[in-house]
Parts: C-alpha cells; structure tokens; sequence
C-alpha cells in the first residue's frame, strides 16, 4: 500500500502532507507507516517509515522535528539538527527552502502554516495543554519574526481527535472555561460529569481569534478510523501496549 498523503488548497504553494498509517513497513500494533521513536516498534521499520513519509512530501529534503512535550514553545530552524540533539518543543518554523518541519500526533491536532508572499512555513503540535497554552500563537508569531504576516499566513487543522471520539471530565472543561467563558461551546454535555469536547474547532477558533488570514480543517477523526489512523486514545481504549504515531509535513521547495 503505497503512503497517504491528506493536503489542503489553502497550502498549495507550499510542499505539504498529513500522512496517517496507510503505506509503510512496521507490522503489528504499530502496522503501517508508523513515524515514533517512543513507540517501541522496530527502530529499523520506524527509520524506513520517516524516510518514506518524507520522500511523499519534498523528496531529499532533510526532516526536522522536535522532541514534543505538549508545550507552547517554538524554535526557529535555520540548519537541520542531529536527532540525539533535537529541542524540546512543540512547534517549527522556517523560511530556509529544503528542509522539511514535522510534528508528531497521535489524536492531537497538527497544524501546519505557510505565508506564500514572505515564505516563511510553521508546524505545531496542538494537544489539549499546547493549545490552550497558546502554542498557535506563539507559532504565528514566530514566523512574523522571519517577516509573515498573519494577515496573509494560511494555518489547516490536520486530522485528530474529533468531538464525538473525545470525552472529557468536568475539571477538564471548567478548565477552558474559566479561559473564556465562550469556550464553553467547544463542550456538547454527555453522562452526568462529562462532556464531549471539540479540539480541532477549538484551535481553528484559536487560529481566526489571533488574525491569521485563512484557517482550514481536514475534519478527519483519527480515533474512528483505525485503518487509516493511529490514535492513543484508542488504544488505550483496547487495552493494547503501545500505539503508533503519524506525522504531518512542510516544506519550501
């Protein structure tokens, strides 16, 4: 099965790709184009996985990623960095041509960004914690840094959890709403003490909310579609020891 790669007209101009788990060389819990080195899959097939889901997107273009830990923080990239020495942080941006910013997800939202008149690009990793902290603003603006302007910056929500997938206690929606009381429609009630909650709608809300020019979503459930998706959540759900992740790609050609 050859590599699915999901892309959004608002990126065009630039060399993109939400990849899930279709194509790709692991086997087992982790089948497919499994991208994670934490996942405790064959560092050999997740090697393999990584160079496939690359040449998909920008072929030869170096892949540079950051060691995630659900922060708002974001680096900028001028040269590609060794894996053993990778930041921590949960988003990228760029404006060098050639090299190739991914973000790691496994229900949580990826958002990919590109200014075509500055040629600057950004990737953000958006769980709960990061977006609520702010990582999408913190990505606009640091790509307003490299001379964007969030005016004309496109931003897609790639796929992730989706609301019907994601339940959530009370604790976790007071949360958002002491935020900001109009989140509390990000929340559709469920079972007494929980309710379901819209991540990929709260970030575009986050994204148009900051200026940015022109918000997209691919509107794509990672948890409902174990065929075409990892998901922890899922996972965890089943009871299964570990799980895979997919990856989400720009690149300035």
């Amino acid at each position: 099965m050859s590599v699915e790669v999901l892309t959004h007209p608002a990126l065009a101009g630039a060399a993109h790709g939400f990849l899930g788990r279709r194509g790709g060389v692991s086997t087992g819990i982790h089948a497919g184009l499994n991208v994670g080195w934490g996942s405790e899959d064959d560092p050999a097939a997740t090697a393999e996985n990584r160079r496939l889901a690359s040449e998909a997107v920008l072929p030869g273009a170096p892949l540079v990623c950051a060691y995630q830990v659900h922060s708002p923080d974001v680096v900028v990239v001028d040269v590609p960095w060794d894996e053993a020495d990778r930041p921590r942080a949960d988003a990228l941006v760029t404006r060098q041509p050639g090299l190739l910013l991914g973000v790691l997800t496994a229900d949580c939202a990826p958002v990919l960004f590109h200014d075509p008149h500055a040629g600057v690009i950004g990737a953000a990793h958006a769980g709960w914690r990061g977006a609520i902290d702010g990582v999408t603003d913190r990505t606009v603006e640091a790509m307003e840094s490299l001379g964007a302007s969030r005016a004309a910056i496109a931003a897609v929500v790639g796929p992730c959890i989706g609301q019907k997938s994601y339940e959530v206690d009370a604790a976790f929606e007071a949360r958002f709403v002491a935020q900001a009381a109009e989140n509390e429609r990000f929340f559709r009630a469920g079972k007494a003490g929980h309710a379901w909650f819209d991540l990929p709608g709260y970030v575009a809300h986050r994204l148009h909310a900051f200026g940015v020019g022109v918000v997209g979503m691919l509107d794509e459930d990672t948890y409902a579609q174990p065929d075409r998706f990892f998901s922890f959540r899922r996972a965890t759900h089943a009871g299964e020891p570990g799980y895979g992740r997919e990856i989400s790609l720009i690149g300035l050609r």
